[in-house]
């Protein structure tokens, strides 16, 4: 049977005793900063540590490694969903572009996301989820991070069409949410919002309501995302971005989609948007194209 590869860490441990002054520092960096170090490429881990290049990878063989390159992969083994982002922002930088092509490299990932969302779109899990939504007595909405804001255009989307909406990503943050959840039934829903990197106050709270046997609708990114086990129903968006973590634009659309099916399945979406028409009118700026006499 195979034996797991010793860590960065337990490497360390063991060539200790052979270190030199300077291996010794560098051990204590890599320990205090392992997630920083393993973004860094040689001449920055040797500028952050103030030796050479060759010293640097001294460093790695003398942890039983062929060099730099090879440490640096096992120390970011593990968080590999967290720094991809950095790489692909790394990797496009190193290719000069003026602003307009980022603007339209943007816009064409954008593009592929919404078609690939579009061809893997699971026509019975839409169903559903417009049907859990429409069905619920309350719906609690969780989504923390950069999903906090797509939480709050899912509120906005559904709050004319069900009785309650609730976003859970208030002033108490998450343990505020969590006291909410005793209170919930199984005649209710609560809406989990994740896409990478996948916060683990989101995944906790989706699997504390699923088992205490609410039913959970995942807005995420694919089937191995943490948060598709905790599911009742799940939509998928894909979110690939090459200068940040996700196109918040690919899994907005998803909502925006998610918001038109409600809104045309609701038996009272014409008078909800009239009535919310009315209310705003006096805030409306009137006749701005008329010339003024």
């Amino acid at each position: 049977m195979n034996q797991p590869a010793a860590t960065i860490a337990e490497r360390i441990a063991n060539a200790q005793p052979a270190f030199s002054r300077t291996q010794h520092r560098l051990a204590e960096y890599v320990l205090a900063h392992q997630f920083r170090a393993a973004t860094m490429t040689i001449d920055e881990f040797a500028a952050a540590n103030q030796v050479s290049v060759a010293t640097a990878n001294r460093f790695a063989r003398a942890l039983g490694l062929p060099g730099y390159p090879q440490f640096r992969a096992e120390l970011a083994r593990g968080f590999e969903s967290a720094l991809a982002p950095v790489e692909k922002l790394r990797t496009r930088l190193a290719h000069p572009a003026s602003a307009a092509e980022v603007f339209a490299a943007t816009l064409q990932e954008d593009i592929r996301n919404a078609q690939r969302t579009l061809q893997s779109l699971d026509a019975p899990a839409c169903e559903r989820a417009v049907d859990a939504i429409l069905g619920a007595r309350r719906v609690y909405i969780v989504g923390f991070g950069a999903s906090g804001f797509l939480a709050g255009m899912l509120h906005r989307a559904l709050f004319m069409h069900c009785d309650v909406v609730e976003s859970l990503a208030g002033p108490g943050g998450v343990s505020q949410a969590a006291r909410r959840i005793p209170r919930m039934t199984g005649q209710d829903l609560v809406v989990a919002i994740a896409f990478p990197r996948y916060l683990n106050d989101t995944v906790t709270l989706a699997k504390a309501a699923r088992a205490a046997g609410v039913p959970v609708l995942a807005l995420t990114d694919k089937p191995t995302s943490p948060l598709a086990p905790a599911a009742s129903v799940a939509l998928y968006a894909h979110t690939e971005r090459q200068l940040s973590p996700n196109s918040e634009a690919a899994a907005l659309s998803v909502i925006e989609a998610l918001g038109a099916a409600v809104a045309f399945r609701a038996k009272d979406s014409v008078a909800a948007a009239l009535g919310a028409t009315q209310s705003i009118m006096p805030w409306l700026i009137h006749g701005a194209g008329e010339r003024k006499r």
